[in-house]
């Protein structure tokens, strides 16, 4: 097991601007940061809250690290990976799966011994990854650009099963972040290569409409407010969030926002966008916090200073929790910085 350190600060690094008055409070407050010696470059975060578990995917020295989600302890290092992306648990199945992009596979671990007891085959570059509850199908996404193909697969997964269903392909060598409709059977999914939003039919599995994104180019995290029919992306180049009409792919809202943004949360039950920028080589991190005032309506209301490379986190709404990956620099260690949500 790694040894892993924890930091109180003795001033929260956090600097924030809001417009209005000056009541107002920071939207994020730093509580913790843990330090993962050993760790490098983080991805995505996977959230276990039967298990209290939080899981972060770390791609250049290849491992799943767990910790506690109460005490933000460290309970272990899964190491038998080659480039893990994405972890979803499922305490019902008693099942963790694993997106190992670079394994060209979807490993299946066991919930509790986190012993492998299962793999999908899927092509390599594999990486973001959607789960519908209702159908309990996995879409994963991969091949394309690193697969050198001009096309991209989502690939469908029985998660009861363990097997693979069926493999969609689209026009496209870049696909990125999903979001799933709960109340109907569409996909929505950001076809970065060609800059554009791709819904897909869940029933018959294919692509039915593509809806242009003009405010800005290379879309990659994806998020959906379907209380308001509206669906939240981040682009690079240059660094907006886009607010689009699920209705008819309309374009309703643009603001500029965080450098090189990898995830997007959205907190419906405070009506914020959280979009965590690394800075691109150079910047300072931070995460842009963005209040959604009506559907059409859209105004930053904090900019929180984090650390250069900061590009991915997750938002926990159950606990009020928003973490954030720190990769590791010069005479500094991975990170892992936790925030308070402030109402």
């Amino acid at each position: 097991m790694k040894k892993v350190l924890f930091i109180l600060p003795l001033v929260l690094a956090l600097s924030w601007s809001a417009p209005g008055s000056a009541q107002d409070k920071a939207p994020l407050k730093l509580v913790k940061t843990i330090d993962v010696p050993g760790a490098r470059k983080w991805d995505h975060f996977g959230v276990d809250l039967k298990g209290n578990r939080l899981f972060v995917t770390s791609e250049e020295e290849p491992a799943v690290e767990v910790f506690d989600l109460k005490t933000n302890e460290h309970l272990k290092s899964l190491t038998d990976f080659k480039e893990p992306h994405n972890v979803l648990p499922f305490p019902e199945l008693k099942k963790i799966f694993v997106v190992d992009g670079e394994a060209s596979e979807l490993k299946i671990l066991d919930y509790d011994s986190y012993k492998l007891i299962g793999h999908v085959g899927l092509t390599i570059d594999a990486d973001p990854v959607v789960y519908d509850p209702s159908s309990k199908l996995l879409y994963v996404v991969n091949g394309g650009r690193e697969a050198k193909t001009p096309t991209c697969l989502i690939s469908v997964v029985d998660t009861t099963t363990g097997k693979k269903l069926a493999d969609m392909t689209l026009e496209t060598n870049r696909l990125e972040s999903m979001a799933i409709e709960k109340s109907g059977q569409r996909l929505f999914v950001n076809m970065t290569g060609i800059n554009a939003i791709g819904v897909v039919d869940c029933e018959k599995r294919s692509v039915v409409q593509t809806w242009p994104v003009t405010a800005a180019k290379e879309n990659v995290p994806l998020q959906y407010d379907e209380a308001a029919h509206r669906l939240f992306l981040a682009t690079r180049k240059p660094s907006k969030l886009v607010v689009v009409s699920s209705d008819d792919g309309k374009e309703v809202a643009s603001l500029d926002v965080a450098d090189y943004v990898d995830d997007l949360a959205w907190d419906a039950g405070h009506h914020r966008i959280y979009l965590p920028g690394g800075g691109g080589q150079t910047g300072p991190g931070a995460v842009t916090v963005v209040a959604q005032r009506s559907a059409d309506k859209y105004e930053i209301v904090a900019t929180v200073s984090t650390k250069p490379g900061a590009k991915t986190a997750r938002y926990v709404p159950e606990l009020n929790r928003y973490y954030v990956g720190v990769p590791a620099r010069q005479g500094q260690s991975a990170q892992i910085l936790v925030y308070d949500v402030a109402p």
